[in-house]
């Protein structure tokens, strides 16, 4: 299925090379060009579409104020010859910031990070469809306890059970890392050998550590860093 896109962009040598590699790439359809953020707007308040190709520098409205105009918003990725705004564009939800003059293959790698994090949100989506309080029963010693999966700080494996780390409490569990990865929601990722963690308590990361909230430091172990920097991580950028 293509996904379909617009490009607003005032120069003309730069629109025919967007429209060449949007051609190229395949899995896109043009839906529109403009000079503009002005007539965008417009086209917006009827079509809907899934990517934005953004100019910063453009008449009337400027790319960053077009951003501040959106709401539920498509995804945008930005083009412009200007590095100084890529900081404060992020704040915004853009994908992605190329620097003209591009290559294809930088492209393509901005269009693979935009499928990505659209596959990772439906697949979150679908999850909380079907898990709607996003809680489970686990038998923790002689008792069931509900957990909700949003309060998972983090899972820990130690011998022959798993600790499941939450804000207010530590659960003990008989299932293994591997159960868990299968049972939780596309959030939670395996970043060492004897850990898994959620990713939407993420701080920061450092060197080979995980910071996340209430102070809690996991390292990342080498067989699984490149794995989490590139899908996981990366789709916060």
């Amino acid at each position: 299925m293509l996904r379909s896109c617009i490009i607003i962009e005032d120069q003309p040598p730069a629109q025919r090379i967007l429209q060449k590699f949007i051609t190229d790439v395949g899995s896109l359809e043009l839906k529109a060009t403009f000079s503009s953020a002005i007539e965008a707007i417009t086209f917006l308040q009827k079509n809907s579409i899934d990517l934005i190709f953004l100019d910063i520098h453009l008449p009337m409205i400027s790319g960053m104020d077009f951003l501040k105009t959106l709401k539920n918003s498509p995804q945008v990725i930005l083009t412009t010859a200007f590095s100084e705004y890529a900081i404060e564009s992020y704040e915004y939800n853009v994908i992605d910031y190329l620097l003209k003059p591009f290559s294809f293959q930088r492209f393509v790698q901005a269009i693979t990070k935009s499928i990505s994090i659209e596959n990772t949100s439906r697949k979150i989506a679908a999850y909380k469809e079907v898990n709607i309080d996003n809680s489970f029963m686990i038998k923790s010693g002689h008792e069931f306890v509900k957990i909700y999966s949003d309060d998972i700080l983090y899972i820990k494996s130690d011998d022959d059970y798993t600790e499941l780390v939450a804000s207010n409490k530590v659960h003990l569990s008989s299932d293994s890392l591997k159960k868990w990865l299968v049972k939780l929601g596309p959030n939670f990722c395996q970043v060492h050998k004897s850990y898994i963690i959620n990713t939407t308590h993420l701080q920061k990361v450092s060197g080979n550590q995980i910071f996340l909230k209430e102070d809690k430091t996991i390292p990342i172990g080498r067989a699984f860093k490149e794995y989490f920097l590139k899908n996981f991580l990366s789709n916060h950028l």
